[in-house]
């Protein structure tokens, strides 16, 4: 099948350096045709599989179906998770011989009228610290891959909304995307910064009525709005109030959301990892005494160390943060399909709030280590672990999570929030 033209985050730099950390924190479900290849390899206890493990295990589906997935060992790694850290199917049929899902990651693939555009989760910690090839020179291998999941008549699939009610064509929808990668992209600003501005013009925009403007009289508008919003937001957080009481609770508690680890194991012992996550959630509720640890890289501290300053964002950490959002913006991993149907403006807001949920966690990281300031494999780590939730977790898409942000956003906290945590 023909698919459209590919647009890669030039910007962006990725291959596998064998981490394992998919293959310890993903469930993997295989269609019948994968179950019946993966069969078809027999597996040994030669292999490194004993004749008592299951190497798949059963999924109920809606409409009588059944699917399967991968198995996991006792330590939560999948079944093919060899002691090397390697694959064994990859190991020894090759790397077309693993379930699609395993391929595709770290890539992700989404419309955009004319063109797919591909984006990266950055829960793949190679790609937080952009280690390995240039992107744009894996034109080939990605093209293969896509060819493989981009469904037919991709095209015809409708642009996001801007907000609930305006449903631009395509080219101008593209307008905003490129405004957002603008806005981003500006250099010597902090992130902080620019995610307060592509917030306020974003913030004008919905006020606004855009319904009959479109083309180059859009991209005049957006162009008008963008400077507004350098003259009202300065190139220092001097001026910014820390958030409020309420929306430090409402914080602490998306906190929660993205630093839980759910593996295959928890969801298995599916009451107590519920008991656990609440009593979690009424601690970080409360934000007093010690933080429960939710994963084992996190250690209790208290919260209260971890409002205070830990001396600024180093250069580094500037860069990264810079790469993650231009990359989700470009590759249109916020909203629409890709992130819970959200529309442009309420997806970025979400997007915007994992600038001080990774400081946060970075802050717990550091803080774990006994330290008082960021270091930069702090920051990387932190990304990882919020983005293997980010556009995936369906506590994050409920209906509650949603209206936390849109709290958050009607008390101007998300801005507050993002200078605070990156002073």
């Amino acid at each position: 099948m023909a698919i459209p033209r590919l647009e890669l985050p030039a910007i962006q730099n990725w291959s596998c350096h064998h981490c394992g950390d998919c293959c310890r924190h993903h469930s993997i479900e295989v269609t019948d045709e994968e179950r019946k290849r993966i069969e078809a390899q027999r597996w040994t206890r030669a292999d490194g599989i004993s004749d008592a493990q299951n190497i798949f295990v059963p999924l109920d589906k809606p409409k009588g179906k059944m699917h399967h997935r991968l198995a996991h060992q006792g330590n939560g790694a999948c079944v093919f998770f060899d002691s090397k850290g390697l694959c064994r199917i990859h190991t020894k049929f090759g790397e077309d011989a693993k379930p699609l899902a395993c391929r595709i990651f770290p890539y992700a693939f989404h419309p955009a009228g004319k063109k797919v555009v591909v984006s990266l989760r950055f829960s793949c910690p190679s790609a937080a610290a952009n280690r390995g090839k240039p992107v744009s020179q894996q034109a080939a291998d990605i093209k293969k891959i896509a060819e493989a999941v981009v469904p037919e008549g991709v095209e015809k699939i409708p642009a996001p909304p801007i907000i609930a009610s305006a449903h631009p064509e395509w080219p101008d929808f593209l307008r905003f995307i490129a405004r957002l990668d603008v806005t981003l992209a500006e250099p010597n600003v902090p992130v902080a910064v620019k995610l307060l501005r592509a917030l306020f013009w974003l913030r004008l925009v919905e006020k606004a009525q855009f319904d009959n403007v479109a083309g180059a009289d859009l991209d005049e508008i957006l162009n008008v709005l963008a400077e507004a919003a350098k003259d009202k937001v300065p190139a220092n957080l001097d001026g910014f109030s820390a958030p409020g009481r309420i929306g430090k609770m409402l914080f602490r508690t998306l906190v929660v959301q993205y630093a839980r680890h759910d593996t295959v194991l928890h969801l298995e012992s599916v009451g107590r990892h519920r008991w656990n996550l609440l009593r979690a959630a009424m601690k970080f509720s409360a934000g007093v005494g010690n933080t429960p640890p939710l994963q084992d890289v996190f250690k209790p501290v208290k919260f209260s160390s971890l409002e205070k300053s830990f001396g600024g964002i180093p250069d580094e950490v500037e860069e990264i943060f810079t790469r993650y959002f231009r990359v989700k913006i470009q590759g249109i991993h916020f909203c629409g399909a890709a992130c819970y149907n959200l529309s442009l403006i309420e997806g970025f807001r979400n997007l915007a709030l994992i600038f001080p949920v990774a400081l946060w966690l970075a802050r717990w990281l550091a803080a774990s280590d006994g330290r008082d300031s960021l270091q930069t494999h702090d920051v990387a780590r932190a990304i990882s672990i919020a983005d293997h939730h980010h556009g995936y977790s369906p506590a994050l898409g409920s209906n509650n999570s949603r209206l936390r942000v849109r709290v958050l956003s009607r008390f101007d906290d998300i801005g507050k929030l993002c200078a605070w945590y990156g002073r």
